[in-house]
């Protein structure tokens, strides 16, 4: 079968003017933060869901709120509590007496982008009602299902450090985020800029003051587009292969020889308990297509892959006891995975 990969480029150039138009929109609102801003386009445009983590005061909820603004989208914030019920969150039946009939009342979860602020401060049963809208774009109430908006986008948002009151989140969940992001503190010129954009209090309007007001500058119908343009960037099949290596590599990391470099020089089998499911080779693959896309190409590169890699697969792999004993990290592992596998 031949491609004619000038032919998607040029569609794909066509395309992807939102990219940086959405960008510069942020922009006005989110001072640097640029690695997040990508991801979280990613994530929009492979119809996937997205993990941050990050100390408080990073601007993760401002920027999953500025996102829904510049793309005309509707935004639902939920603050996930230790007395949230999942009714909180999908909606429950309501007797209506006059009709004498239950009628459902929808909850928060129907939106086109929905912040879950602080996922895991709330228990396993609120987390267990994401889990049918994350994976199948739908939620049941009673005997009814009921399909969510299009774009639907989960962003949940957790705090590292703070480990009181908080709830591990399943990992049957964490699964269905396609990356889990590590937020880390602006530069010093970053933060600079901050300054001069978040300090302003003549009209009070944001947490310090008033804060720049971003314009929707794209329609959900030009990222529903976008989308299809993305399906048809091509992948060469020994990128495949690659991607199928890493994931292989961490779940059987013996057969492909591979060790921790560290003094004792122990196998990265003796490190890792539990490798990735079949979701992270289709999240590499999508992932990686829509990295391409942000860099206005046709085709996936081998360096596709490697940017996007860790974001994909730190958060599917379990290391040992051991290894977490010892301070071992996810990034850790998966940098030795990404260093040893072959590239072709």
């Amino acid at each position: 079968m031949s491609v004619d990969i000038a032919q998607i480029t040029q569609e794909v150039e066509t395309h992807s003017a939102l990219v940086e138009q959405l960008a510069t929109e942020m922009a006005k609102v989110v001072v640097g933060q640029r690695a997040m801003v990508d991801r979280l386009i990613i994530g929009l445009l492979a119809n996937s869901h997205v993990l941050l983590e990050g100390v408080p005061g990073l601007a993760k909820t401002l920027t999953c709120k500025t996102l829904a603004t510049c793309i005309d989208a509707k935004f639902s914030r939920i603050q996930f509590t230790p007395d949230l019920l999942p009714a909180d969150l999908i909606g429950t039946l309501i007797y209506n007496q006059k009709e004498q009939s239950f009628e459902p009342r929808l909850g928060p979860i129907f939106s086109n982008i929905v912040l879950a602020d602080e996922i895991n401060r709330a228990p396993a049963k609120v987390q267990s009602a994401l889990l049918e809208c994350m994976q199948e774009r739908q939620v049941t109430i009673g005997d009814r299902t009921y399909p969510l908006e299009d774009p639907f986008m989960v962003l949940a948002t957790q705090n590292p450090i703070e480990q009181e009151g908080t709830y591990p989140l399943p990992e049957a969940q964490v699964d269905r985020f396609l990356f889990k992001l590590q937020i880390n503190y602006p530069s010093r010129t970053e933060e600079a800029g901050i300054l001069e954009t978040m300090t302003s209090v003549a009209n009070p309007g944001g947490a310090f003051g008033t804060l720049p007001k971003p314009q929707p500058v794209i329609s959900p119908d030009r990222v529903r587009a976008a989308r299809k343009v993305i399906d048809g960037i091509y992948i060469d099949e020994k990128v495949k292969a690659y991607i199928l290596d890493l994931v292989s590599a961490t779940r059987y990391p013996d057969q492909f020889k591979l060790t921790f470099k560290s003094k004792d020089g122990r196998k990265l089998d003796q490190v890792i308990q539990m490798g990735a499911s079949p979701r992270a080779s289709i999240a590499l693959v999508i992932a990686a297509k829509a990295h391409a896309f942000l860099r206005h190409r046709g085709h996936v590169t081998p360096d596709d892959v490697k940017a996007i890699g860790p974001d994909v697969l730190r958060h599917r792999i379990m290391t040992t006891f051991e290894a977490e004993a010892e301070e071992l990290t996810h990034d850790m592992v998966v940098r030795q995975i990404f260093d040893q596998v072959q590239v072709p």
